[in-house]
């Protein structure tokens, strides 16, 4: 493996590590529902969990909505975006991607979880806003170092959507 590999793989492998440690540990102790909240009132719950993940997709929205407004890239067919505005937007692209995963997946736990499981949506959503927030300054530094929020954010949609299967037909 050369520098950017090894680097990426730490990262990721640093990244899904702590992502797995931070769901198990936060998902005891973060908000749920009674037991026997029905489904209505579970998915609601997720509902505005999502709603706050979404923050760090709509803060990627609004930076690069700002540099365009105050730079020659206000045009953005003209091709004169920065470098800083160009990490910016692939930050919404892969934000918006993982957002979308997260929404679905999320909605699924929530619709076959009982109410006391429920502490895995409100664990997911703020490892969520923190892994992406980790992507966008890694990027900004440097791109290999993304790596880490991009795989917590992965994994966890993908620990995600393993637990909606689980709870579906356990």
């Amino acid at each position: 493996m050369n520098r950017e590999q090894k680097l990426v793989a730490i990262g990721a492998s640093s990244g899904v590590a702590i992502m797995i440690v931070a769901l198990i540990g936060l998902s005891g102790v973060m908000p749920g529902l009674p037991i026997t909240a029905d489904s209505g009132d579970r998915l609601a719950f997720a509902a505005k969990w999502l709603a706050l993940a979404a923050a760090p997709v709509f803060l990627a929205i609004i930076a690069v909505g700002n540099a365009r407004f105050f730079s020659e890239a206000i045009d953005p067919t003209a091709g004169r975006e920065s470098q800083t505005m160009v990490v910016n937007g692939r930050v919404v692209d892969n934000s918006l991607q993982q957002y979308v995963l997260l929404f679905a997946a999320t909605m699924a736990v929530a619709a076959s979880a009982n109410g006391t499981q429920l502490g895995i949506v409100s664990a997911a959503s703020v490892i969520f806003i923190v892994s992406r927030f980790a992507f966008w300054i890694g990027y900004r530094i440097e791109p290999v170092y993304r790596a880490f929020g991009f795989a917590s954010t992965a994994y966890l949609n993908i620990i995600l959507f393993g637990t909606a299967i689980w709870l579906a037909w356990r």
